[in-house]
């Protein structure tokens, strides 16, 4: 499989300081902040700071500190914003046209503070 990442992307003008953030962790491979049109109390993105267009495409090409350094943020940012323990929060990575993703750089979105409901209508 091969993607075609857009440089002009949202995210990559944040990583590049082009358009400002609300940031809430940054490490040398992933950057964290809020969500300008949050979904729950607490709703922020984490994004690897590589040129990654979608989950399948970072899990399948990005290197292990990349990899790692992204999954141990997210645990850590968890922890900051309380959402670690028994409350829990939600995290969900759209990809592609049916999954409605809205930007063409890989994000994972992590919601919480709130009841969530049911992911997805049964049908």
């Amino acid at each position: 499989m091969s993607w075609t990442y857009d440089p002009t992307n949202i995210f990559a003008r944040i990583l590049r300081g082009e358009i400002p953030n609300k940031t809430v962790m940054e490490t040398p491979h992933t950057l964290v902040f809020h969500d300008i049109h949050p979904q729950a109390p607490v709703h922020v993105l984490v994004i690897p700071k590589g040129a990654y267009v979608s989950l399948d495409h970072f899990s399948a090409e990005a290197t292990e500190a990349e990899i790692v350094d992204f999954h141990r943020t997210v645990a850590k940012v968890c922890a900051i914003l309380g959402l670690s323990g028994e409350e829990g929060f939600r995290a969900i990575a759209n990809a592609g046209a049916n999954g409605h993703q809205e930007v063409p750089h890989y994000h994972l979105h992590i919601l919480g503070g709130r009841p969530l409901g049911r992911m997805l209508e049964r049908v």
